[in-house]
């Protein structure tokens, strides 16, 4: 339970009035639109509330923070083990950002969960994370017996930016074959790639919290470390070289988004000619590493299978939605959740009472749903 102090009700309230003011965009349909409209005023923090039905054990593993949660009840067998990369474009959230979701999969699943705090950005500079994530897992995968985890039920998950980091160790783990095979990936509204941000999702939640358009850019520039510019012309695509666009055509276009998807404002828009300027300004963000969906099949084709979370009301849902194409296309099962009125970042309010969306409820049952299925 937590407590807001009466001192603070008329800021919170004041908060809202002004955000009105800004008219930010709410399409029909979203699930209640002025509790969303509160919390893209003000994040509420909260302390973390005791739970006696698990064990809780905090560790550090080559400067990278970790909680462990384990049941406390004596295992009938081995577990599952389940490693969680948080969201927060790679420059804000914590393990206790997303304590309850952890605390969740750990006693539905009855599963062994590692929460993985990496380190941020732009302090801890691009690409250190993916190397704290992968470091994580690698300890994980060495101390299986210490945890009582069964190395043939490894998850690997996040969401958000997590969801990249995790698609992105999959692909990385695929070319050590002394460890452990990942027996699934869970990829919670994922953001893929870096190539096209006029896919109809982009247009279509251009200004709906949490994460609008413009604020993808923002928190790319962030993550790398470099002073915003050129911002304009990147949202219209002249970051990327011609030969690249006709390169990845055939894995990242408005084209395969499924027709059902593009009936909510979306018009068809021509590329913007390549500037070189602008391409150099954020390159780093076509590299595979930032951009796992251009990875080639030979490797897609290798990786475990699936479970992926789209929101209709999400700039980065057609990042989803190309994934699970790319993923089937090459013979990987993929299980697909469409949250029909959910928006990103919703899992950052899972948990809190009043404050919780039915949404994210929805999304961790069905999550569980697929975790205890395997």
């Amino acid at each position: 339970m937590f407590f807001i102090s009466p001192v603070l009700i008329p800021a919170l309230f004041w908060g809202v009035v002004l955000y009105d003011l800004f008219n930010t965009e709410m399409p029909p349909g979203i699930e209640q639109p002025l509790k969303l409209r509160f919390f893209h005023c003000l994040m509420i923090t909260t302390m973390v509330v005791v739970n006696s039905k698990l064990l809780i054990k905090d560790l550090t593993v080559d400067e990278v923070p970790l909680r462990i949660y384990q049941p406390k009840s004596p295992p009938t067998g081995k577990r599952r083990g389940i490693l969680y990369f948080h969201g927060g474009a790679g420059t804000f959230g914590s393990i206790r950002a997303f304590e309850r979701v952890c605390r969740y999969m750990a006693k539905k699943c009855n599963s062994v969960v590692v929460s993985v705090g990496y380190r941020l950005a732009p302090e801890h500079p691009y690409p250190g994370q993916y190397f704290d994530c992968l470091n994580a897992t690698l300890y994980f995968m060495k101390n299986l017996k210490e945890y009582h985890v069964d190395p043939g039920l490894i998850i690997i998950s996040g969401d958000s930016c997590g969801a990249n980091f995790a698609t992105v160790i999959c692909q990385i783990l695929l070319n050590d074959r002394d460890l452990p095979k990942v027996r699934a990936q869970v990829l919670l509204y994922p953001g893929l790639q870096g190539l096209d941000f006029h896919l109809p999702s982009y247009q279509q939640n251009a200004f709906v919290p949490m994460l609008s358009r413009k604020m993808i850019i923002y928190f790319c520039f962030r993550y790398l470390n470099k002073k915003p510019t050129f911002w304009k012309e990147i949202l219209q695509n002249s970051h990327v070289p011609d030969s690249m666009r006709h390169q990845y055509k055939k894995w990242v276009s408005a084209d395969l988004i499924p027709d059902e998807f593009k009936v909510r404002g979306y018009v068809p828009t021509k590329p913007a000619p390549y500037k070189p300027e602008v391409h150099e300004a954020i390159k780093e963000i076509l590299a595979i590493t930032f951009s796992p969906l251009l990875a080639e099949d030979s490797i897609i084709c290798q990786l475990p299978e699936s479970f992926i979370v789209t929101c209709e009301f999400d700039v980065l849902r057609d990042d989803g939605l190309l994934y699970k194409r790319r993923l089937e296309e090459n013979g990987v099962r993929v299980t697909w959740y469409h949250c029909e009125n959910g928006f990103h970042g919703i899992l950052a309010f899972f948990g809190y009472g009043i404050f919780s969306f039915i949404s994210g409820n929805k999304i961790m049952d069905s999550m569980v749903n697929y975790i205890n299925s395997l």
